[in-house]
């Protein structure tokens, strides 16, 4: 029963939201467009919402960017370049625990700004809140897991869930197995992470796929055309929040 409950958990539930997180993405893309949004309430509280918005953000994709290669890039490279498990491992613990904290700082500004500004919460919906709420949850359970590292600084354990990682991507039938006999709080972090992808379509996180990253390599200026007919340069016009 164990193993059961186990592989249908860690073997088909990646599956699930993943695939729910791409059709669910394009169906309200090509369907809902004018809820694509952030739904933003800038006005209120803006020194608050800067605060808490950039070291969310920053943390945020320290953290993504750090899952990606570390769970991510096979094992064999890793070997390859020398980095042994354990300097992986501690390397993991103090990037992922400085770039948690921030994270957890600027959501804990989001979320006090989100629920205690009597305006700010007239205008949320249940899922504005509920969002902040899974994130909050993983970012504390993320957290927690470095206590259970410093007991695993072999790097072993770590393995365990790139296999895993790895396994899923490349639809090996025997994936789950790779963590079996993890710690639960590891668990428990798959699964609320898993579970932000199954929900990710029907909340504002939607808003991740139109990240302007284009306006980065924005040319020149932009053409203003005066009443009379004249044009003038003016500096890019920088997009709305």
């Amino acid at each position: 029963m164990r193993e059961t409950l186990n592989s249908i958990v860690f073997g088909w539930y990646p599956y699930i939201c993943v695939t729910v997180f791409l059709f669910g993405s394009l169906f309200r893309f090509d369907r809902e467009q004018y809820t694509w949004r952030t739904g933003s309430s800038q006005l209120l509280r803006r020194r608050q919402l800067t605060w808490g918005s950039n070291l969310f953000h920053i943390g945020i994709l320290m953290i993504a960017g750090g899952h990606f290669v570390g769970l991510l890039t096979p094992i064999w490279i890793f070997d390859m370049l020398g980095v042994s498990h354990s300097f992986k491992q501690m390397l993991a613990i103090v990037v992922g625990g400085i770039a948690g904290l921030m994270c957890l700082f600027g959501i804990s500004l989001l979320t006090h700004r989100r629920l205690f500004d009597p305006r700010i919460r007239a205008n949320s919906s249940f899922g504005d809140t509920a969002i902040l709420l899974l994130l909050f949850a993983q970012l504390l359970l993320g957290l927690s897991t470095i206590f259970v590292s410093l007991g695993h600084l072999d790097g072993h354990e770590m393995v365990k869930f790139m296999s895993w990682a790895q396994g899923i991507v490349t639809l090996q039938p025997n994936a789950a197995s790779y963590v079996l006999d993890v710690h639960p709080i590891f668990k428990a972090h798959l699964v609320l992470g898993m579970t932000l992808f199954l929900v990710f379509p029907f909340t504002r996180l939607v808003h991740m796929w139109s990240a302007p990253v284009w306006y980065l390599g924005r040319r020149g200026y932009q053409i203003v055309r005066r009443r009379g007919g004249s044009e003038a340069s003016s500096p890019p016009v920088q997009p709305a929040e």
